[in-house]
């Protein structure tokens, strides 16, 4: 009879450990997943902020950037391949976040921040001849998501893209 209690015993004791040990693996799972969160978070920011950095502080870009974006017509063949690139770099960050939350590691409201620019540069010539020329090379289900961002109504720029025919290119 006292072994059967002890056994007993044992088997409630042994119920509990294994409940305690779950919850123990939920909290670090829970703390796990915030992190890998945390830091996707980080990452897409770093990337969207060298990018941006790297217009704000090299003056050649910059031109090239502004230039190809507003222009009609491509640029002279270096400066184009040079905006092409500049171009699909930043599209690729974007759509490393549209992917990351499509499954669930980066917020979507995240997403949306970051993927606003499109909405914003949507009506330029350059952005127009960028994802006409480019579209094919992303991912399928990013690709359609920039296509509903470009039927979007445009939103203000803060006149960083407008220009007057006076301005002089410096």
């Amino acid at each position: 009879m006292v072994l059967e209690t002890a056994a007993n015993y044992a088997d409630v004791i042994g119920g509990v450990a294994v409940v305690v040990s779950l919850i123990y693996v939920g909290i670090k799972v829970n703390k796990s997943t915030s992190a890998i969160r945390s830091s996707a978070a980080n990452d897409a920011t770093v990337a969207m902020q060298s990018w941006y950095l790297e217009m704000g502080t090299n003056r050649q870009a910059s031109d090239i950037w502004l230039n190809a974006m507003t222009s009609q017509d491509p640029l002279e063949t270096h400066d184009e391949f040079q905006f092409m690139m500049s171009m699909h770099s930043v599209l690729l960050g974007m759509q490393n976040s549209y992917l990351l939350s499509r499954e669930g590691t980066l917020d979507e409201e995240f997403r949306e921040a970051v993927t606003t620019a499109i909405v914003a540069v949507k009506d330029l010539p350059g952005m127009s001849r960028c994802w006409n020329q480019r579209r094919d090379f992303f991912h399928r289900e990013f690709a359609q998501y920039v296509d509903g961002l470009l039927l979007q109504e445009s939103i203000e720029t803060l006149d960083m893209y407008k220009r007057s025919d006076a301005e002089p290119d410096q």
